[in-house]
């Protein structure tokens, strides 16, 4: 098999179809037969619709033969987590209450990727409704680390990112309210990246008026990330804080000097307890932002009262939106749904109402702090990958989490913010396991922290390596 094929970037593989030089068929066979090898040990992509990709290859090579126009993503194999409505292909948001559902209509995001020239192949896998940051569910099972088999992929959008690190798909999207675009693309040395609220916008929604979930891209490469970003993005009249900036801008080129732009440093977050192995990888490339010119500095935002919003907001997004699925089958939802469900139903008014409060002034603290940085270096995640039995993180360097989410705070506490942010790799650890870098940018400051993040890459080569699949 052409492995320089399927780990071709995503621009790439378009430009050569573009010119002729590969066919929609080609590229879609190289995925298929890249997917027969090595899913089977991974059990990344839980549906896989292969002949139904194979004749919408071949209808994009006949439309390509015709003239017609092509879109960004012509003919590039593209795979949706397993909570974007498909139509067609079964979507079961990882839950026995779902196991046969087929859904007659798509997401936006699903359509946009359509509408652009891309072809659906299949679902990835995620936990039960995207609760938790380990890749398992009762459909399914679990999802596996292509870096080491024993160890988790992190979630949720874990089988999107193991796709991508194995070559099985090019792009693939996810979502992400407390880390599941970046804790994934993390664990498995890809890119993701969590959007500012509205960039992607959410239809359908059951709270069209909620900033905590968002939806995202997932690549290999920052301008993979970035094109895929320029389908996904652009207003809505259905999503009422959908922001107004046409997505197409996103494909502009990214290079830029970064001579006086300033990043503020934080490998240990103000005091969260983190891993060593992380805090020395994200230290040891500060000296990559400092030859690309930037004045970095050790600050730290103010993350005062975040744990406590984020987790308020989220027990209600739960209940708001699964409340009523756990009365319907009860005893059927996994223990951690059910108990941020409860959690959701004890809150009053008055909680709801403080957590909005003090949610303003963390982003107006935010803001200003971002007026003084261009970008902030965070960890991602406080662990390096663990074993994959493990459901969830449980102690950090001798300090007890409170909850399974918990051990994501340095992932959370940036989503309180409505800030956008992106994991990005960063370097390895001693005994091969990936170790990225949390950027986060400025509110709606999308296309500067991509550029940030491109340069940074096209120094550190660290997401050009490939798992020994």
């Amino acid at each position: 098999m052409n492995d320089a094929l399927f780990y071709l970037d995503a621009a790439d593989m378009a430009a050569e179809i573009r010119a002729g030089r590969l066919s929609a068929r080609e590229l879609m066979q190289a995925h298929l037969d890249r997917i027969a090898d090595v899913n089977p040990r991974l059990n990344a992509i839980v549906t896989l619709h292969a002949e139904e990709a194979m004749a919408a290859a071949a209808a994009a090579d006949e439309a390509q033969a015709r003239g017609e126009a092509l879109g960004p993503l012509h003919g590039l194999p593209v795979a949706h987590k397993d909570l974007m409505q498909t139509r067609g292909m079964r979507t079961t948001y990882g839950s026995k209450v779902h196991e046969h559902h087929v859904p007659v209509r798509s997401a936006l995001v699903v359509e946009r990727q359509q509408q652009a020239g891309a072809i659906s192949i299949g679902k990835t896998n995620t936990p039960e409704f995207g609760a938790g940051s380990q890749t398992f569910n009762a459909v399914f099972g679990v999802t596996r680390n292509p870096w080491d088999l024993d160890k988790t992929c992190g979630g949720s959008s874990g089988g999107s990112a193991v796709a991508l690190a194995a070559g099985m798909v090019p792009l693939a999207d996810g979502t992400d309210m407390g880390g599941s675009l970046r804790c994934p693309a993390n664990f498995c040395n890809v890119v993701g990246l969590r959007p500012s609220a509205g960039r992607v916008p959410q239809v359908p929604s059951v709270d069209a008026w909620s900033t905590l979930s968002v939806s995202g891209p997932m690549a290999r490469s920052v301008r993979d990330l970035a094109l895929y970003l320029s389908v996904m993005a652009g207003p809505d009249p259905r999503d009422p804080i959908a922001i107004a900036e046409d997505g197409a801008r996103f494909r502009q080129p990214l290079g830029r000097d970064l001579k006086g732009m300033r990043i503020a440093w934080s490998p240990g977050m103000g005091g969260l307890p983190v891993d060593r192995q992380v805090s020395a990888a994200i230290d040891a490339r500060r000296r990559t932002f400092e030859d690309l010119g930037c004045i970095v500095e050790e600050a730290c935002p103010d993350f005062r009262d975040a744990h406590d919003i984020f987790m308020t907001l989220r027990a209600h997004a739960f209940e708001s939106g699964l409340g009523a699925v756990m009365d319907r089958h009860p005893g059927v939802l996994k223990d951690t749904v059910v108990w941020n469900i409860e959690e959701g139903r004890k809150l009053s008014g008055p909680q709801l109402a403080r957590a909005n409060k003090l949610r303003t002034a963390l982003f107006l603290r935010m803001h200003r702090f971002m007026e003084q940085y261009d970008a902030i270096v965070l960890p991602v995640n406080q662990v390096t990958p663990f074993p994959v039995d493990q459901q969830y993180v449980t102690e950090i360097g001798g300090v007890k989490m409170g909850s399974y989410i918990e051990w994501m705070q340095s992932c959370y506490l940036v989503t309180a913010t409505g800030h956008p942010a992106l994991s990005l790799p960063c370097a390895f650890t001693d005994d091969g396991l990936p170790v990225g870098l949390q950027l986060v940018g400025r509110h709606q400051g999308e296309f500067a922290l991509l550029q940030i993040a491109h340069a940074f890459e096209q120094v550190n080569r660290t997401g050009r390596r490939r798992p020994a699949l």
